[in-house]
């Protein structure tokens, strides 16, 4: 006859995983662009803090301080007709080592006619040994703008940090009434040092960025934005499309070009606040 402590009956617990999902609905209220509904739950928060624009600033947030593998970040957002919204992060989000599994990040962003939205998260810091899969998923009305910012850091010059291997997959998905209209998919690793230092994806460099404004109107935007960018990236216009990448030595050097960049593109609104705290 066996005989168990009643311990043996208690399931092992795995690592504790971060989770957290927040959506906002923004609405217009008297020429002005407000809240209509808001949800957050687990440590995905938003926080929207008080301005004299008519333009609704969202801010989110991660309260478990970073996210590491089998952690769960799921955002949405969506701007009513006539609306101006712009999203940003309180801080850079720091993807940390991965013992096992991958870190999963889904973003859906709906926009709808004559309104117009600012995608503008600070950076994402990948350390060593980390694993990402992001997702981002666009649906766009006919006479809708968007501005989709996204910056990435291997590793911190300044704090000699050198990334070696990591895993980072970055899947877009843009859509206006339906159509698909662009599409990109990012994938470096596990051996992402010897990939990195490839001439045709960042030269050895630390951090890059993917700028991409739609509007039927970017194209005269093109010239100014290759001004700024200089000879590390490139811009191009198609297809009411405003493609633009950069790179350099670490992030400060990268916003440098970044920040004028994002206050040309971005209209009146220019950079988050919070971008300089």
């Amino acid at each position: 006859m066996n005989v168990h402590s009643s311990l043996d009956l208690i399931p092992k617990a795995g690592p504790q995983r971060a989770y957290g999902s927040a959506r906002l609905a923004v609405k217009p209220v008297n020429g002005r662009t407000r809240i209509a509904t808001l949800y957050q739950e687990g440590c995905a928060k938003i926080r929207l803090p008080e301005t004299d624009s008519p333009l609704l600033e969202a801010v989110m947030i991660n309260t478990s301080g970073g996210l590491t593998g089998g952690d769960e970040m799921h955002w949405q957002f969506e701007v009513a007709d006539d609306c101006r919204a712009q999203v940003t992060t309180q801080a850079c989000e720091r993807i940390y080592k991965a013992s096992a599994g991958v870190a999963d990040v889904a973003t859906v962003l709906k926009v709808k006619n004559q309104a117009s939205l600012a995608w503008l998260p600070q950076e994402t810091i990948l350390f060593e040994a980390s694993a990402l899969n992001r997702t981002l998923v666009v649906d766009l009305a006919q006479s809708s703008r968007a501005l989709i910012v996204e910056p990435v850091v291997f590793g911190r010059k300044a704090m000699g940090e050198d990334v070696q291997n990591c895993t980072f997959r970055d899947r877009w998905r843009i859509h206006r009434n339906g159509k698909l209209i662009h599409a990109e998919d990012f994938l470096i690793g596990p051996d992402a040092g010897s990939m990195l230092g490839r001439p045709a994806l960042i030269g050895g460099m630390r951090t890059m960025a993917t700028i991409l404004l739609l509007d039927a109107d970017a194209e005269r935007y093109l010239d100014k934005s290759r001004k700024i960018i200089g000879t590390k990236g490139g811009a191009s216009f198609w297809s009411g499309k405003l493609l633009a990448r950069l790179i350099d030595g670490d992030a400060y050097l990268l916003r440098k070009r970044l920040v004028p960049l994002i206050e040309l593109l971005n209209e009146k609104a220019g950079v988050p606040k919070v971008w300089s705290i």
